[in-house]
C-alpha cells in the first residue's frame, strides 16, 4: 500500500471548487461524464462512468471532502481527503491526501489525479478566464 500527497492550484475560489467536486451537474461540465454524488455522509458515489466508486465520509462546505475509494477486497480502506485552502487572487490550493493505494494501482492513480482529475479541473477554470 502506498500514500500520495500533492497540492494543486486551481484558479477559482474554494467555494466554487467545492461545488465543482460535489455537485453532479458541475462534475459533468468538467469531466464530460455523468456522476453520482451527494454531500450526505455515508452516501455512495460514482465518477467517470463508474471507474471511480466509493463512499462519502465527511464534508465541510467549501473546505473539505473525505471519501473512501473502493479497490476490491482491501484490508485497509483507501481514504481520499481534499482540503481547500484560499490562495492568492481568488485561487484555491487544493491539498490532496490519498492513503492506502494498492501498489498495483499507484501509478495509474497518480496519473489520474494529475491528469483526469485535478488537471482537468485546472483546465476547466483556466478556460473560464
Amino acid at each position: 500500500m502506498k500514500n500520495y500527497k500533492k497540492y494543486y492550484i486551481i484558479p477559482a475560489p474554494p467555494e466554487e471548487v467545492y461545488l465543482a467536486l460535489t455537485v453532479p451537474t458541475t462534475l459533468l461540465l468538467w469531466t464530460g461524464e455523468e456522476a453520482v454524488m451527494s454531500t450526505e455522509p455515508e452516501s455512495e458515489f460514482s465518477l467517470w462512468g463508474g471507474s471511480i466508486e466509493g463512499r462519502n465520509i465527511e464534508f465541510i462546505e467549501g473546505k473539505k471532502i473525505v471519501q473512501q475509494w473502493y479497490f476490491g477486497d482491501q484490508e485497509e480502506p483507501s481514504i481520499v481527503t481534499i482540503i481547500l485552502h484560499p490562495d492568492k487572487q481568488d485561487s484555491t490550493s487544493a491539498e490532496l491526501r490519498h492513503t492506502n493505494i494498492p501498489d498495483e494501482a499507484y501509478e495509474d492513480m497518480v496519473e489520474g489525479w494529475n491528469g483526469a482529475y485535478f488537471g482537468a479541473l485546472q483546465e476547466f477554470y483556466e478556460d473560464e478566464e
